[in-house]
């Protein structure tokens, strides 16, 4: 017994130092396997002059319904991995990375206000082939996924929308007192170590995420400070939701956490009497990203939610 102790402590001593000293490589084999784990494969396509990085798992067929699921500012595909993971089992799930976030092509000289990103997200899904899907998005995700379904309602069979971006009337959050304060967005990284700063902020309960994949993440962050400090200040003084959610006739849920630091809760409500065809869920004691928070809670909701549309 006390071998293997010693083996198993060995084990991980190497796994740890291994993660430091070769962080890069580290965090690519750790989000493959994820990926893996989860049922999602990473794919990339060309929609015009941009580059598309994605993540498609679960079956395909004309009797298999398609999610599509969408990163928030700042984040990337991967904020739904863990999530996915309980819906590939019987939905075709793609999640793609927003063009300027991610893996995806970063193009300086664009805008990226919400009505042109859902002119790039209906590109793209209509590059995949996809007709009729669920969509869903967290942030300023779901701020797209809201404007989407009232922009294209014959494409959309329901609405996710995970603490949506641009709900007029909410108190003003943490970020949002801070920005009209300071003109900073607490989003953004100019520092590496600012990066801990954004995970503190956006979660309440944040999963473990090792050593390289803060590394890696945080080395991303800095390198967009430019662009995605320009992206926060056009969605800051453009983004409202709530003339669009208004005429959003597909069933939607709503899922917003009691802490969130970055948008306020207060929205929830706004957008659910907004809404005509919206149910609210909101989650206590959890922060901004409930699907990285409790993955396996916010994607049962989900699930109940997508069984009751389909009665």
């Amino acid at each position: 017994m006390r071998k293997l102790f010693i083996v198993v402590l060995v084990l991980v001593a190497a796994l740890v130092a291994f993660d430091f000293l070769f962080p890069h490589t580290s965090a690519s084999v750790g989000l493959s396997l994820e990926r893996a784990r989860n049922g999602l494969e990473t794919k990339s396509m060309q929609v015009g002059a941009v580059e598309i990085v994605y993540l498609e798992g679960g079956p395909r067929g004309e009797d298999v319904e398609s999610i599509v699921l969408i990163h928030g500012f700042g984040a990337d595909k991967d904020n739904f991995t863990r999530a996915a993971g309980y819906l590939t089992d019987n939905y075709h799930v793609v999640i793609p990375d927003l063009p300027g976030f991610g893996d995806s092509e970063r193009l300086m000289d664009v805008s990226y206000d919400v009505d042109s990103q859902v002119l790039r997200l209906h590109g793209i899904l209509q590059a995949m082939g996809l007709e009729r899907f669920h969509i869903g998005g967290s942030s300023m995700g779901g701020a797209i996924a809201a404007v989407y379904a009232a922009t294209y309602p014959q494409e959309v069979a329901s609405a996710w929308l995970v603490a949506p971006g641009g709900v007029s009337g909410a108190r003003d959050s943490k970020l949002i007192a801070e920005y009209k304060e300071t003109g900073k967005s607490l989003l953004v990284a100019r520092e590496p170590g600012e990066f801990q700063n954004i995970l503190d902020l956006v979660m309440e309960k944040p999963p473990f995420i090792p050593y390289s994949g803060k590394r890696v993440l945080s080395e991303r962050a800095v390198n967009d400070f430019e662009l995605h400090s320009r992206i926060f200040e056009t969605l800051a003084n453009s983004m409202d939701i709530n003339p669009k959610a208004a005429t959003v006739q597909a069933p939607t849920l709503i899922v917003w956490g009691t802490e969130d630091r970055a948008l306020d809760v207060s929205g929830a409500e706004i957008l659910d009497g907004l809404m005509p065809n919206s149910q609210l869920i909101v989650m206590e004691g959890i922060g901004h990203l409930p699907m990285l928070e409790v993955p396996k809670q916010a994607a049962n909701d989900y699930l109940a939610f997508l069984g009751e549309v389909a009665e």
